[in-house]
């Protein structure tokens, strides 16, 4: 146990940055947690670990109280608002942005949850049962947004979902070519952002790409494999899109906090 406390915790200044967000999302009445710190510590090794919640080990607290507390910060809203104030706190250029999917294979134990599988996240693809996560990612390859929809979604409405009228606007966007579809491209117009995305092969006109500007591509693949690194993202466990989504927030917190 020692060596799991040991590693991985939160650095005095990550936890300075969180805790005004922290205490200003507890409920005025509630009781108050006898550590956020370590709270927040735990929930960090359930994601890392993808230990199951009962697995918790006990320094952490009692692991159906850090449960709990995770599920009122996740339905509050606090992984986003970390995530904006992280992104925000950067300065990061937002000139150049990059978006991309990928899927999930998620576990059998993760359906049954109510209201049916697909608003849950959950769909059937090359993978399997699965769920697709759709990634918006800044210059230096740092997360600023995630979504989730069933494994079979296309990308255009991962697009969509991902590229909000409330976040930085860049001058360029990178996407595959599985981005390549005229309405992507008028919408990208409409915004003045230039669209650096290679043409399907079915494409009969043809459209010139920047290919050293469209290898920078490479750093959303590594931010990928970096969330994956925590093995509640790499495998879905949890029934609920909050849940797992709440996760992959939290994974990219860490990414941008360290």
């Amino acid at each position: 146990m020692e060596t799991s406390l040991a590693r991985g915790l939160m650095s005095n200044e990550e936890w300075a940055f969180f805790e005004r967000f922290i205490l200003a999302a507890r409920a005025p009445n509630g009781r108050k947690p006898a550590d956020h710190r370590l709270v927040l510590d735990g929930i960090f090794w359930i994601a890392r670990t993808g230990a199951p919640w009962r697995n918790l080990p006990e320094e952490f607290g009692k692991w159906s109280s850090v449960y709990r507390q995770f599920q009122r910060w996740t339905l509050v809203g606090l992984w986003g608002e970390l995530m904006d104030a992280l992104n925000q706190s950067a300065a990061v250029p937002d000139a150049l942005q990059m978006i991309d999917s990928t899927v999930i294979r998620a576990h059998h134990q993760a359906a049954g949850a109510k209201r049916g599988t697909p608003r849950q996240g959950f769909g059937r693809s090359r993978g399997g049962f699965t769920t697709k996560v759709h990634l918006l990612v800044n210059a230096h390859g740092l997360p600023m947004r995630a979504e989730i929809t069933p494994g079979q979604t296309s990308d255009h409405l991962g697009f969509d979902l991902l590229m909000a009228d409330n976040l930085p606007r860049p001058s360029v966007l990178l996407a595959d070519r599985g981005y390549d579809a005229d309405s992507i491209r008028t919408k990208m117009e409409a915004r003045n952002v230039l669209p650096v995305i290679p043409t399907r092969k079915s494409r009969k006109t043809r459209i010139a790409v920047d290919r050293s500007l469209y290898r920078l591509r490479n750093l959303l693949e590594r931010c990928f494999n970096k969330l994956k690194n925590a093995r509640r993202v790499a495998t879905r466990y949890d029934k609920t899109a909050e849940s797992f989504l709440g996760f992959i927030d939290i994974t990219s917190i860490r990414h941008l906090s360290t």
